[in-house]
C-alpha cells in the first residue's frame, strides 16, 4: 500500500501542544497561500485533549491557520529517509486580520511594540530538560559523565543530526543532574525564531526518542522529591544597528541601565507572569528553595536560585562580552506555550523601560540561610507555590492580565483551573504519571 508523504501545518496552544492539520505534501504550496480552517474553541483544549466547557467561544465560529513560509523545517519519519514537512502558523480571522488570541500573534506583539518604543529587539535561546522515562535495570546516568554519553549516544547523536535537518542549530547535549536526565541546547536567535525553534525542538526530540523505542518525557517533575525539568529562557537585548545592549562594564553586574530596567519590570510582574511561564499543578513542586530551579523572585549574578539570572562572562580567546552576556529565566517549563512565556518577558521588560524602573538589587551567593529580613532587605520575595495562587496573581494584575484580549485571559484561566480539578482526585503516582505521558 503506498505511502502519501504529508506536510503539516501547525500551531501551539495553551497547553504548549503543538496541534494543527496536514495534507499531501504535494499541495504544499497550495496550503501555504491559502492556508487551513482551524477553530475558536481549540484555544481551550486542555493538556489532555478535552476542550473545556464553558469557553468564551462554545461551537461558534471559523479561523484560519496561514503559514509563516520562515518557520518551515523537515522531520525524518524512519530510516528509508521519508520526510514530513512541518511550518508553524499565526491564526487569522476569516477577513485576513490576525485573530486576538493568538499566542504566536502575542509574541509578534510584543516584539513589535518593543522595537516601535524602544529600538531594541530580544535575542533569545530555550534550554531543555527531559528524563527517559524506561528504567530497564541499567545504570542510572551520573551527570556529565562519559558513562553517561556512550550510553545514549544514539539518541543523542539521531537527536542532534535530526535538529541540525530541521534547522534549529543545536549547540549542546549533555547528561543532567536528575535520574535519567539529559539537557539540549539551541543556539540564540531572534525572539520569534527562538519561541519556534522551542516548539520544534520539543517535537523533534519525542519523535527521534519514540524511533528508537524510548519514551521521555519533559515534564516538570515525574516522581515525588524526583529530580524535575525545566526550561531557562536566555535573553539579550540589540539595538537597530546589531549591537548587544545588555552589557555595561561600568554598572553594577554589569547589567546595562537599559537592562536593568528590562529585568526590574521581569520581577516586578513575575507572579502574574508565573501562571504563564508555568503551567501545570505539578509546576510548583519544583520551584521550591534548594531544588536548583527557582527558589525565590530576585535577580542573581552567576545563582541557580534565582528567578532572574545574571550569566557568567569567560575571557577565552576572542572572548566577545557584549555578545555573550545575557539574563537567563529560570522558572519555566515544558508546559509553557514558548510564545507566550517570551512574549510575557519581553512586555514586562518593557514596561520597565518605558517606567525607567531602576536595576534591581544584584544578590550574591547562595540565599538558602538568609533570615526573613535580610531577604526583605534584599528584595527577594517567594514565588508563587500553586498553579492557583500564580492563577490568582495573574486574574488581580491589571497591567498582564491588560496584554491580553478579555476572551483569552478567560479561556486560559478557564483550561487551567479545570486542569487543576482533572488531577485533584488523583494519587500521587496517578498524576506523576499523566503528566509524564502528556508531555
Amino acid at each position: 500500500m503506498r505511502k502519501e508523504p504529508l506536510g503539516i501545518i501547525l500551531t501551539s496552544d495553551l497547553a504548549a501542544k503543538a496541534r494543527g492539520r496536514a495534507f499531501p505534501q504535494q499541495d504544499f504550496q497550495k496550503y501555504l497561500s491559502s492556508g487551513c480552517g482551524w477553530v475558536p474553541a481549540n484555544l481551550a483544549i486542555d493538556a489532555f485533549g478535552s476542550i473545556v466547557t464553558p469557553n468564551p467561544f462554545g461551537s461558534v465560529g471559523d479561523l484560519r491557520l496561514m503559514p509563516d513560509v520562515s518557520s518551515i523545517a523537515t522531520v525524518t519519519l524512519n530510516d528509508a529517509g521519508e520526510q514530513t514537512t512541518m511550518v508553524l502558523a499565526d491564526i487569522h480571522t476569516p477577513s485576513g486580520e490576525p485573530w486576538e488570541n493568538d499566542p504566536r500573534t502575542f509574541l509578534k506583539n510584543a516584539v513589535h511594540d518593543l522595537e516601535s518604543a524602544t529600538g531594541l529587539s530580544v535575542v533569545s535561546s530555550f534550554e531543555h530538560e527531559f528524563m527517559l522515562r524506561d528504567d530497564d535495570g541499567s545504570p542510572v546516568n551520573t551527570p556529565f559523565s562519559l558513562e553517561s554519553f556512550l550510553e545514549e549516544e544514539e539518541l543523542g547523536g539521531l537527536l542532534v543530526a535530526a535538529l541540525q535537518d530541521a534547522g534549529l542549530e543545536p549547540e549542546m547535549w549533555l547528561p543532567e543532574f536528575g535520574r535519567n536526565q539529559f539537557e539540549v541546547t539551541i543556539r540564540p536567535a531572534p525572539a520569534l525564531v527562538a519561541a519556534d525553534r522551542a516548539i520544534y525542538l520539543r517535537e523533534i526530540t519525542r519523535h527521534v526518542a519514540s524511533l528508537l523505542g524510548k519514551r521521555i518525557t519533559f515534564s516538570p517533575i515525574i516522581e515525588e522529591n524526583g529530580g524535575g525539568n525545566g526550561v531557562h529562557v536566555h535573553l539579550s537585548l540589540q539595538d537597530g544597528e546589531g549591537r548587544f545592549v545588555t552589557y555595561d562594564s561600568s554598572r553594577p553586574g554589569k547589567l546595562s541601565e537599559v537592562a536593568g530596567s528590562f529585568a526590574a519590570g521581569i520581577l516586578e510582574h513575575a507572579e502574574a507572569i508565573q501562571a504563564i511561564a508555568a503551567s501545570a499543578p505539578i509546576s510548583y513542586e519544583r520551584l521550591a528553595p534548594n531544588r536548583w530551579s527557582a527558589g525565590g523572585v530576585f535577580l542573581g549574578e552567576n545563582n541557580r536560585e534565582a528567578l532572574l539570572r545574571i550569566c557568567p562572562l569567560f575571557d577565552t580567546p576572542g572572548a566577545n562580552h557584549q555578545k555573550q552576556y545575557n539574563l537567563e529565566y529560570r522558572a519555566a517549563d515544558a508546559t509553557a506555550n514558548p510564545w507566550l512565556v517570551l512574549g510575557c518577558l519581553i512586555r514586562a521588560g518593557l514596561d520597565g523601560i518605558r517606567r525607567g524602573l531602576p536595576a534591581p538589587n544584584i544578590v550574591h551567593g547562595e540565599t538558602g540561610e538568609l533570615s526573613e529580613g535580610e531577604r526583605d532587605s534584599l528584595g527577594i520575595r517567594s514565588i508563587p507555590t500553586t498553579l492557583e495562587e500564580a492563577l490568582d496573581a495573574f486574574t488581580e494584575s491589571e497591567t498582564v492580565r491588560g496584554w491580553f484580549s478579555r476572551d483569552f485571559a478567560d479561556t486560559f484561566t478557564a483550561v487551567k483551573r479545570a486542569e487543576i480539578a482533572r488531577v485533584a482526585g488523583l494519587d500521587a503516582a496517578q498524576k506523576y504519571d499523566s503528566y509524564a505521558t502528556t508531555y
